[in-house]
């Protein structure tokens, strides 16, 4: 499944001869698909190991980032996070750095896997507390550590504009209402910008990225989006979860109104961006994005 024009095809003759360049001993270990999102392809190297591959250049980035912060950010936090053990090199048969990690067993989080989702949500907003408290190390807010999720609203104003008409235009209609989001969109943007000091972000706390273990939180993945900037926009994936998990991390965080208002508006715009440039090739995760705008509509003005 390609999502970007400049996308990189990867599949098991792409990582064999990867691993014999470079990590021979794991070259004939069992390898099966693991996932993939909008930014890597995942495959499981035997029982113990998983292996990322960057979809596009831009996506690649981010593979340096986390070698480099995970290891001093994972003592730090009351969960597990990805634990690199190496940290792949362009080869011949693909172009990119690329990195492997220790596999992590859970389950997405969802209806089959949680037992509880106000225990969820109080136990997410303390992991999200835990990693907006870890020093900064002498990281800032600049190149791969500057992405538009730890910045203002306004900076995205006229993208997101653009993605609202083009989710007008989709043939056959959302069953959504449009003008209603925009209105919380552009209400969001009157409000003050953020003043929160800067701090360590995830960048994407969706449900696949929360991984779950005997009906609780266990696991964080995915820290490609790993930035430092304002918090806002951390909060806005609680808008995937069930309105029980919502409230206990509402409650926890003991956000301000302009915090959680903005906090919506980020997760109307990564949704209403998400439909506009995915639909047509990625329906799993339209119907994700979709979930969450139909989500914010049905709560009306309610957190």
């Amino acid at each position: 499944m390609t999502l970007h024009e400049d996308e990189i095809p990867v599949d098991e003759a792409v990582i064999r001869s990867l691993l014999r360049e470079q990590r021979p001993e794991w070259a004939t270990l069992p390898i099966a698909p693991a996932g993939a999102g909008t930014d890597n392809t995942m495959y499981r190297l035997g029982d113990q190991l998983l292996m990322r591959l960057p979809r596009t250049p831009h996506n690649a980035q981010a593979v340096r980032k986390e070698q480099t912060w995970l290891p001093r950010m994972a003592p730090h936090l009351p969960c597990r996070i990805p634990e690199p053990v190496h940290a792949g090199t362009p080869g011949s048969a693909f172009p990119l750095a690329w990195s492997v990690y220790r596999w992590i067993d859970g389950d997405e989080a969802g209806p089959g896997s949680v037992t509880n989702w106000a225990a969820f949500g109080s136990d997410l907003a303390t992991i999200v507390q835990s990693l907006h408290s870890i020093p900064l190390m002498g990281a800032t807010r600049q190149g791969g550590l500057s992405w538009y999720r730890g910045g203002g609203l306004h900076a995205c104003e006229r993208w997101i504009s653009e993605c609202f008409d083009t989710c007008r235009t989709i043939q056959g209609g959302l069953n959504l209402d449009i003008a209603y989001l925009q209105h919380l969109w552009q209400s969001a943007l009157a409000l003050p910008e953020p003043s929160a000091r800067h701090g360590w972000l995830h960048g994407d706390l969706k449900p696949t990225n929360l991984l779950v273990q005997r009906g609780k939180l266990h696991a964080v993945i995915d820290f490609g989006g790993l930035s430092v900037g304002f918090p806002d926009a951390e909060h806005s994936p609680v808008w995937d979860l069930p309105p029980k998990a919502r409230q206990a991390y509402w409650d926890a965080m003991s956000l301000d109104d302009a915090t959680w208002l903005r906090a919506r508006a980020w997760a109307i715009a990564v949704a209403v961006s998400g439909v506009s440039y995915y639909w047509g090739t990625y329906p799993l995760f339209v119907s994700e994005c979709l979930s969450r705008l139909r989500a914010i509509v049905e709560a009306g003005g309610e957190q």
